[in-house]
């Protein structure tokens, strides 16, 4: 019993510092937060810090694996094993809830973007994706092999095409990322982002045999919504 309490006791401190560098980030910006504004607001010495994590991008890592398991997977497990739902619906409902959910925290997912796409957080970004592929891949099969039972999708490998699809919107979000960066530098990137999720679509539909028009990546109003400048959200 004492090295239960001992360990939620640890897990509790680890969130309570995930929760103060996360507002940090919305309200300083990632590269100006340093470790020693989350020690002031937690009144912790540097000691006790390094007992949890080893250095501020270490933070950052376990704030979006924090995110990706607590946040994003509870929400589509509900549209993956919805029995209302066909196939195509759920693939559909899937990429608006991942919109909408990053949309909805789109000034920290912009100073993520920033610090996230540098050359030396590549190894961090590929242990990221190889645990969202873990969680994500089953539900994404799932869908794929009701589709194949309705006849809607048309690919001879449903077991190998939940993680295809995890990689194509992995690579889209790159692509994505990359441009909005570009935006930020006073490129005209409407029509580029609408280019690019019309080519994404347009290989996601090939590769599940899906009929062409049926899957929507993402919307053009919410392409618009994110080139607008950045408004801070309050986080408690």
């Amino acid at each position: 019993m004492a090295r239960v309490v001992k360990e939620d006791a640890y897990a509790a401190k680890r969130n309570e510092i995930l929760d103060v560098a996360r507002r940090l980030i919305y309200t300083k910006g990632y590269e100006q937060m340093t470790i020693q504004d989350i020690l002031d607001e937690l009144h912790m010495s540097k000691g006790a810090f390094y007992h949890y994590f080893d250095s501020k991008g270490v933070v950052l890592e376990a704030l979006v694996e924090r995110m990706a398991v607590d946040e994003v997977i509870p929400l589509l497990i509900p549209i993956a094993r919805d029995p209302q739902l066909s196939a195509l619906e759920k693939l559909n409902s899937y990429f608006d809830t991942a919109v909408r959910w990053k949309t909805a925290k789109k000034a920290f997912m912009m100073q993520l973007l920033r610090v996230w796409m540098a050359d030396e957080n590549a190894i961090v970004r590929q242990k990221l994706y190889s645990m969202s592929v873990k969680h994500v891949t089953p539900l994404l099969t799932e869908i794929v092999r009701q589709g194949v039972q309705e006849g809607v999708l048309t690919t001879p490998f449903p077991d190998q095409m939940g993680e295809l699809i995890y990689s194509i919107a992995q690579s889209l979000g790159d692509t994505f990322g990359g441009l909005l960066l570009l935006h930020e530098a006073g490129s005209d990137s409407l029509r580029q982002l609408e280019n690019v999720i019309a080519a994404y679509t347009n290989a996601l539909e090939r590769v599940l045999g899906a009929p062409s028009g049926s899957l929507k990546l993402m919307d053009t109003e919410s392409l618009k919504e994110w080139l607008e400048p950045v408004e801070h959200e309050v986080v408690a």
